[in-house]
């Protein structure tokens, strides 16, 4: 096994557990801000493990893990090797499980975890029940994983929620109110610009989730996944009234200027300029319009609107989560356990939304003023959606689907009919 990989940098502080007789299972301690920290009550002396993370140690949230990494085994005794694998991770884990390389723990989005490599990681429902987990986690990820794998096959690391994320001061200097209609929605949009505030930020790397979000308020997920592999986008009328509105938003002038821009150009305008009200995103492009700009803005979130004569949009949001998963073929799973549930819980959790300005994987800690709104709007979504809302079910059509997305909000097409035909004519 590689030498241990230890952080040169050690930044202020911030996100990111099975032994075939390596001793007992993991305790309890109490974490900093009176949750219990799980995990790390067992002694592991010689025991060693490998863990492949998604990060970089000269990221927060690798720094934050390398801290935790740190705080554990001095607790335990054992040795954790990081490798850091960045995010080309999920180009490799299929073959690297496949032929079951040497490693315990690894970290990767949990939908790709629960569906796709299902096969080769450890069943954790046991060790979670015993660790009450369920107590320290986000019910949805739990639930949702399970569903797609048929047992808990890993713990939230990091969640994200989608929604509109605003700047509360904007809208108070608008003397508008959180909108929960599209109707009210433009109403909103329309007090921001008689203000001289910009509505709506808009990259062109979001545009298919912005729109993803619009349609499938319409038509829900299952059948924008449906369209995207099989076609006949103009045979479904929502489809166009979808676009229509898209089109007739854009003619309002409700985008910031140059919208769609290219990624961070125009979410970054919140910050630089402070006349950009809104954007579609999930919960990271709080911090990262943050750091981006140097700016502290002050943000709130709300589920974005329902549609008329759509579908209940009630508990229905983007959900995710980078998540930690335990090889299958691992030799010390319980201590892989016990690591993952003292990285995912209590201090060093909390350390790990601090650090990186995310919301914190357990729900007794305390979210970042730049996360206001996101724990209450996650707590609430009771049917996650998946990124872009079914637009991506089509790997081989995603990249031009995305394209014909991105001209929409440029203005190519005059009507919704014509953007359903040219979303036809690529089957």
């Amino acid at each position: 096994m590689k030498k241990k990989v230890i952080s040169v940098l050690l930044a202020a502080v911030m996100v990111t557990g099975l032994v075939a007789g390596c001793g007992s299972g993991g305790g309890s301690g109490n974490g900093g801000d009176g949750s219990e920290q799980t995990g790390g009550g067992g002694e592991y002396d010689g025991v060693e493990l490998t863990y492949w993370s998604m990060w970089s140690n000269t990221e927060p949230q690798g720094q934050a893990l390398q801290e935790a990494v740190d705080a554990w085994e001095a607790e335990t005794g054992a040795t954790v090797n990081i490798e850091w694998k960045g995010r080309e991770i999920k180009d490799i884990l299929s073959s690297s499980l496949e032929a079951q390389e040497p490693f315990d723990l690894f970290e990767d989005d949990y939908n790709r975890i629960a569906v796709n490599l299902k096969d080769y990681v450890a069943d954790l429902t046991d060790m979670a029940a015993a660790a009450n987990y369920a107590e320290n986690s986000f019910a949805v990820f739990n639930d949702k994983a399970t569903e797609w794998a048929g047992f808990l096959p890993c713990v939230t690391e990091q969640p994200q929620v989608g929604g509109v994320y605003y700047n509360m001061d904007l809208f108070e200097k608008a003397g508008v109110e959180v909108p929960t209609t599209w109707a009210e929605f433009l109403d909103v949009c329309a007090a921001l610009k008689e203000n001289d505030i910009q509505p709506l930020a808009l990259d062109s790397a979001y545009a298919a989730f912005l729109f993803g979000y619009h349609i499938s308020r319409y038509i829900g997920e299952e059948a924008v996944a449906d369209l995207a592999v099989n076609g006949g986008w103009s045979g479904n009328a929502s489809v166009a009234q979808a676009a229509q509105d898209m089109i007739d938003f854009v003619k309002a002038g409700y985008l910031a200027d140059g919208a769609p821009a290219e990624y961070p150009a125009s979410q970054n305008a919140m910050g630089l300029n402070g006349d950009v009200a809104m954007v579609v995103c999930a919960n990271y492009v709080t911090a990262e319009v943050n750091n981006n700009t140097q700016s502290e803005l002050n943000w709130g979130v709300f589920s974005y609107p329902s549609v008329e004569g759509g579908i209940d949009a009630t508990g229905v949001e983007y959900a995710g989560a980078n998540s930690i998963a335990i090889t299958k073929y691992s030799e010390n799973q319980q201590a892989a356990f016990d690591l993952a549930m003292y990285i995912v819980t209590g201090e060093q959790d909390q350390n790990m939304a601090d650090t990186a300005n995310q919301m914190p994987a357990d729900p007794n800690n305390t979210v970042p003023s730049s996360q206001n709104g996101t724990q209450e709007l996650l707590n609430a979504t009771t049917t996650p959606l998946t990124w872009n809302m079914g637009l991506n079910q089509n790997g081989d059509l995603q990249a031009s689907i995305r394209d014909i997305v991105i001209q929409l909000f440029e203005g190519k097409y005059a009507t919704g009919a014509d953007f359903a035909a040219a979303l036809d004519a690529l089957y």
